[in-house]
């Protein structure tokens, strides 16, 4: 069953604003807990961050697909499973969910509501890194279409970004709304605005490298006997 779009947009806003609370929230929690250790800080912000990914999928991908990312969005109606017509309204309330998550997550710490963040994330390192990252996300998503389980995408997504936060320079963004959410946080999870352009054009170049590469792969038939592993092939998506 497909719903109304306005659901579907509704299941976006709302959980985009909860992810990118759940990332700023953490960051300033995991700061405040951690007495300067940076270490400890960004491990309470990667477990929050993870665990969040899994439960938010989980409860709106039936609704909306739980793209949550504009970056998601745009690949998917790349590979046209979504209409593009739709993808503008997707990217408008994952945006707004996003700065509304950043908003919320002052309030509940006390802060005031939005400061632009003074924390630098420039350079080739960081800018690879995003690529990296959102490369490897869509790769994730992706492989885990073909596999018939509902805890599949959840579950890959979630550790992959667990530790994408560990393996990236960046902290793995991977996320455009996300990247300027986080803009107006100056605290442990925020990046400045000048640096939000550089980011979201690496996210959107990696999304579109790994989706392209993906479909490549997959269009490859597999040589038979698949003699290497006795498990059989999960139900493929629907053609393009």
């Amino acid at each position: 069953m497909k719903f109304h779009l306005r659901v579907r947009l509704a299941a976006e806003f709302l959980g985009t604003a909860f992810l990118v609370a759940t990332v700023v929230g953490s960051g300033i929690m995991g700061e405040q807990l951690a007495g300067g250790n940076v270490a400890i800080a960004l491990l309470a912000n990667t477990i929050a961050t993870g665990a969040a990914l899994v439960a938010l999928i989980l409860t709106f991908g039936q609704i909306s697909g739980a793209h949550l990312n504009p970056a998601v969005s745009l690949a998917i109606a790349l590979r046209k499973f979504m209409p593009w017509n739709e993808v503008p309204y997707y990217v408008a309330a994952q945006f707004a969910g996003g700065i509304l998550g950043t908003l919320l997550a002052h309030a509940m710490f006390a802060q005031h509501w939005y400061a632009f963040s003074h924390r630098q994330r420039s350079g080739f390192p960081q800018l690879i890194s995003e690529f990296v990252a959102t490369f490897g996300l869509l790769c994730v998503i992706w492989g885990c279409l073909r596999i018939n389980s509902a805890l599949a995408v959840p579950v890959a997504v979630g550790c992959y970004i667990t530790a994408a936060y560990w393996f990236t320079a960046s902290t793995s963004f991977a996320n455009p709304a996300m990247t300027l959410a986080r803009s107006i946080t100056d605290s442990f999870a925020g990046i400045r605005p000048l640096d939000v352009p550089g980011f979201v054009t690496a996210e959107i170049l990696g999304a579109i490298a790994a989706t392209y590469l993906m479909r490549w792969l997959r269009s490859e038939a597999p040589i038979a006997p698949l003699s290497v592993s006795p498990v059989p092939l999960a139900a493929s998506p629907p053609p393009e």
